[in-house]
């Protein structure tokens, strides 16, 4: 029988999404639907073995991050707002008698940001809060009269900043990329004095509806869409389970919002500087050849637009820096990428082999373009059985359109 004053799910949630777009523009649709998730999930959090993060990141100011900050704020049970904690104080916070806070960090490029250097033990608390068996050892004590205690680090975690985060928190973050708004997109002016009142008092009624779906969520085991796995269907779980708990739309909104929030995450993710360098040495460098002398590699990359070899860490790609990115992967036989010896009619360089590549080509690279197989290779240079690269790349890939019309002069 349905309880005579049964909280509807998904009418509470309706109106949850609609606080948020009085005062926030979201650059999408999956962004207000994974919000308004995010903010009934911190209400179960005690149901979940993880928690995601959600970030909210931009890279310029004044794009409304802040903003979304105060009213996620508004509607997560416990929350506290910070612009600056040591890690320790959040472990005590995480770990009173209290109740699980919900930790909103804005300004957090300030705590990762170039400038600021790593603050590995505050990374660590954010990392390790993500999963409920997460925490800290330390001493507590005074003196020689010392005890080990493990500190719990588990609770929800908000962020605003500009630019990005480290891999290992955006990896656990659901990433909302916010923008500055258009002339034509209005929003209420938010006035703390009368929209808190109405924040919390979604967030009670929030509190409430939690409270009749907590055994059915703790015990939920959401389908995840297809593809969808690893780490992305950990941090997504939750959300899901909320969804399905909801249930009349969101199921599947939340589903749609899932696949297209993680595709923008991978498309925006600048991370992986070596995946990066696989799939280039893929699809823009071997193109089919068997093997390539590091010189060319290199020149080949250094001639790539939009990408980042030309720049790293203020100097261009070389040998050195090549060898280190691909060392971090093995060939087929499990063992590190190295330059090997290529024979050429005019020397021995140093070269890669495609056989000691594809392996991570496989296991780290997106699927090829369409005509990347086809297109690319003629005017890729290849090396075959003892052929030479070096002399052949610059007129071979950079030949220009005009020249390549001209007729070959007689000899």
């Amino acid at each position: 029988m349905t309880a005579p004053h049964a909280i509807d799910g998904a009418a509470l949630l309706d109106e949850v999404e609609a606080f948020h777009r009085r005062f926030n523009v979201f650059p999408t649709e999956a962004a207000y639907v994974a919000v308004a998730l995010w903010d009934a999930h911190a209400h179960l959090i005690d149901c979940f073995e993880t928690t995601p993060r959600i970030a909210f990141l931009s890279p310029e100011p004044g794009s409304g991050k802040s903003r979304a900050l105060e009213i996620v704020e508004l509607l997560t049970p416990r929350p506290v707002a910070t612009v600056s904690a040591s890690a320790n104080a959040l472990y005590r916070l995480v770990d009173s008698a209290d109740g699980l806070p919900t930790v909103l960090f804005d300004e957090v490029d300030t705590i990762f940001g170039p400038k600021a250097g790593a603050d590995e033990a505050l990374r660590g608390f954010l990392n390790a809060g993500y999963r409920r068996i997460g925490g800290a050892l330390r001493c507590v004590g005074e003196g020689s009269n010392q005890n080990a205690q493990v500190f719990n680090s588990y609770c929800a975690v908000a962020m605003a900043g500009l630019g990005s985060l480290p891999d290992t928190v955006l990896t656990r973050s659901v990433i909302v990329r916010m923008r500055k708004r258009a002339p034509n997109e209005k929003v209420e002016p938010y006035r703390q004095r009368i929209h808190e009142k109405q924040g919390h008092a979604l967030r009670d009624r929030l509190a409430k509806w939690a409270d009749t779906v907590r055994d059915q969520v703790a015990q939920a085991w959401p389908a995840m869409p297809d593809g969808v796995s690893d780490r992305p269907a950990d941090v997504w779980e939750p959300l899901l389970a909320v969804a399905d708990a909801i249930g009349d739309d969101w199921p599947g909104r939340a589903r749609a919002a899932c696949l297209e929030l993680i595709s923008a995450a991978h498309d925006n993710d600048e991370a992986s500087l070596g995946v990066r360098l696989l799939t280039d040495l893929r699809d823009k460098v071997f193109c089919g050849a068997d093997r390539m002398p590091t010189a060319a590699i290199i020149e080949c990359l250094l001639r790539m637009d939009d990408a980042p070899w030309g720049d790293l860490d203020d100097k261009p790609v070389n040998s050195r820096t090549l060898a280190r990115l691909l060392g971090q992967y093995v060939t087929p036989a499990n063992k590190p990428i190295k330059p090997r010896g290529i024979r050429t009619p005019s020397g021995f360089p140093k070269g890669y082999y495609a056989d000691d590549l594809t392996d991570a080509w496989t296991r780290y690279c997106p699927p090829s373009p369409e005509e990347s197989a086809t297109s690319a290779t003629s005017a890729t240079p290849q090396v075959n059985r003892g052929a030479s690269v070096a002399d052949t790349a610059t007129p071979i890939r950079h030949m220009s359109a005009e020249a390549a019309t001209q007729p070959t002069p007689a000899h």
